[in-house]
């Protein structure tokens, strides 16, 4: 079974920085996408950054100031926030695309991290 770790949340100041790390573990034959979501209370949860083999895309909010990046030995994708906002409060999630061996076969599958809160006081 494939499982998503995440770690590195925390409380700020504003201006300040966080590091999120999510680590994957099972029996993961291939990453296809990566990416971290936030859901701040009361809204829906929305895409902060995604990366896959060619593409990273950041949300028009966040473009400049946070860096998604991954590695690749250890299975795990990092989110490095800088210049933090009040209205970057919210709970993270790591999701990840991938492949999981099975016996004598595979399966594509979309998995969760647990969340990850970030609070940015100003």
């Amino acid at each position: 079974q494939v499982q998503l770790v995440e770690s590195g949340g925390g409380s700020v100041q504003a201006g300040g920085s966080l590091r999120l790390s999510c680590v994957a573990s099972g029996n993961i034959l291939r990453i296809h996408s990566m990416a971290w979501y936030y859901q701040a209370p009361g809204k829906k949860r929305e895409l902060v950054a995604s990366m896959s083999r060619n593409d990273i895309h950041y949300a028009d909010s966040v473009k400049g100031r946070f860096t998604i990046s991954n590695d690749n030995d250890e299975n795990t994708v990092y989110l490095q926030m800088n210049s933090l906002k009040a209205e970057d409060t919210a709970v993270y999630y790591c999701n990840m695309n991938v492949r999981e061996s099975t016996w004598m076969s595979y399966r594509d599958l979309e998995v969760w991290g647990q969340g990850a809160l970030v609070i940015v006081s100003s």
